[in-house]
């Protein structure tokens, strides 16, 4: 299960010196105004299990091709169905680039990439933890 809220707090705004209580003025607002956007959402991480190793690759191929041609939405639909864990984490990178720390989490998490997740859930952590002490 993982949780999203508004695309505008961003890895940025996580955690970086002074901004801290920035963040945690705009986390409170989000939750405060219902900014939450679908509200809590549940995300699945299983690929579709009655596609063949062949179709797969298909598919795989097709989303590659449209991940380079910039058309990273039609992409990540593929890359979700097929489990395709490279794909995944390269939506997460742009994500991260795009500063859309959460979206990015999103996609790493779905991609089993521990390895770029856990810093961004620890930033998020730091900025919970910054909020429960105020």
């Amino acid at each position: 299960m993982l949780f999203q809220l508004d695309n505008n707090f961003n890895c940025d705004n996580l955690i970086e010196g002074n901004k801290v209580s920035d963040a945690i003025a705009r986390l409170q607002k989000t939750v405060k105004d219902s900014l939450v956007p679908q509200g809590f959402i549940k995300v699945t991480d299983q690929p579709v299990k009655a596609l063949s190793s062949e179709q797969k690759a298909l598919l795989n191929r097709k989303g590659n091709i449209l991940f380079n041609e910039g058309k990273y939405s039609e992409a990540t639909r593929i890359f979700i169905t097929t489990g395709y864990s490279d794909g995944l984490t390269r939506i997460g990178d742009i994500y991260y680039k795009q500063q859309r720390c959460l979206d990015a989490l999103k996609y790493y998490v779905l991609a089993h990439n521990m390895a770029k997740a856990e810093p961004l859930y620890e930033k998020a952590a730091q900025v919970l933890s910054a909020l429960l002490r105020e």
